[in-house]
């Protein structure tokens, strides 16, 4: 296939957290407020006067700094991010929200402010709480926590709008977003789908980590392109998989298995798709925050939530996209050390194999695993697991 347009320049954007067009933003007088979770919800970063960053690491390389700090064993990816703000990368940042989900990003975000990695005098970390069931109750108190600890934080330091207005205008910008990476992403359903993996988690990882205000106009001329993009007589892979888990937000990953011949066609993990790029729907008779916070709270499929229907929620949802887009295997990742993933992983693969008669393949992983060889060999072969699953069924046929 002929290569995207704009493909270059997004990989461009992801090379480092303070790229051309964070920057272009705050030299119009918008403030960057960095996060990392998905529990923090990014339409709240987006209201008019600021914007959303999520926090990566590119070119992460050693973090015996940040290890000193919080120990060889903790999650690589919050001793990556502190590496990397101990280094001065964070210092563009006018604001952190975070939230009080993971201790190793928490301990992250306490150490980012108590040795003072940003010395911009308006500079503020926040914590909000986060509960652990999807009810009327937790519903209102998380609408709560992020009234006082965030939205009221963004108005008093920075004058930042938060009415329910503001809010809504954030909310359409967002799902303009979705809508244009909904599509973009359904594409890859198709026998012979116009987009990789790899395109895609460059352009869904843009519109966590650039200003959507910036972003859009590209996107949707993508989206366009991939519309009228012609295929290869012959699809380039030799199996589809669906990638899931923990954080994935170093594209190389994605990259690294499509090298080994299976296309990523369906993801859910922290920082991809799903969740993250649904339309979020409002109504005219409720609080515009709580319904915010109810929609964030539903759709959540992080491994924090213990409760017997969100634990049900998360296979369930791994066994529908696989079917929907046509996987044939599951690859379970998550980072080394990450304490919620690291319960979660290795009996959910058991269960979505044993249950689900799903293969898959289990892997813990450094934060930066382009370079790993092991994960090459393995990734080789499980597609070479998958061609025979299927000639064997072929032949049954």
């Amino acid at each position: 296939m002929k290569d995207l347009k704009h493909l270059i320049y997004f990989e461009h954007l992801l090379d480092d957290a303070d790229n051309e067009l964070v920057k272009q933003a705050q030299a119009e007088g918008q403030r960057a407020i960095g996060y990392t979770c998905y529990h923090m919800p990014e339409v709240l970063l987006n209201l008019p006067g600021c914007f959303s960053v999520r926090l990566r690491a590119p070119r992460t390389g050693s973090i015996d700094i940040s290890t000193y700090y919080m120990s060889n064993y903790t999650c690589e990816f919050a001793r990556s991010l502190l590496e990397r703000a101990i280094e001065g990368g964070y210092q563009f940042l006018d604001g952190w929200a975070g939230v009080d989900a993971c201790s190793a990003m928490n301990r992250c975000q306490e150490h980012v402010e108590m040795l003072k990695c940003n010395s911009k005098e308006s500079f503020f970390v926040t914590f909000c709480d986060i509960p652990y069931k999807v009810v009327d109750y937790t519903v209102e108190h998380e609408a709560i926590q992020f009234r006082k600890c965030l939205l009221d934080k963004l108005r008093d330091v920075y004058g930042i709008d938060t009415s329910d207005e503001a809010l809504r205008e954030a909310v359409r910008l967002h799902n303009e977003v979705c809508r244009i990476l909904t599509e973009i992403g359904n594409m890859r359903k198709l026998d012979n789908p116009p987009v990789t993996g790899y395109e895609f988690h460059i352009l869904n990882l843009i519109s966590y980590c650039c200003p959507k205000a910036l972003i859009v106009d590209k996107l949707r001329e993508t989206l366009e392109e991939i519309r009228q993009r012609q295929v290869d007589d012959k699809p380039w892979f030799r199996a589809r998989v669906e990638l899931i888990g923990g954080e994935v937000d170093d594209p190389s990953l994605t990259r690294l298995i499509e090298d080994a011949g299976a296309m990523v066609v369906a993801d859910r993990y922290c920082y991809g798709s799903t969740p993250g790029r649904e339309e979020i729907v409002l109504n005219d008779m409720e609080d515009v925050l709580t319904q915010i916070c109810r929609h964030y709270m539903q759709h959540s499929e992080c491994a924090r939530w213990m409760a017997d229907e969100k634990v049900r929620q998360r296979r369930d949802t791994a066994d529908r996209l696989a079917k929907e887009y046509g996987a044939e295997g599951i690859i379970y990742e998550q980072i080394k050390f990450c304490d919620f993933w690291a319960f979660e992983r290795p009996l959910a693969s058991h269960i979505l194999a044993d249950e689900y008669g799903w293969p898959v393949l289990s892997i813990d992983r450094p934060y930066t695993a382009r370079s790993s060889g092991q994960l090459r060999t393995r990734f080789q072969a499980f597609v070479e697991a998958l061609e025979i699953k299927r000639i064997q069924k072929d032949r049954r046929n």
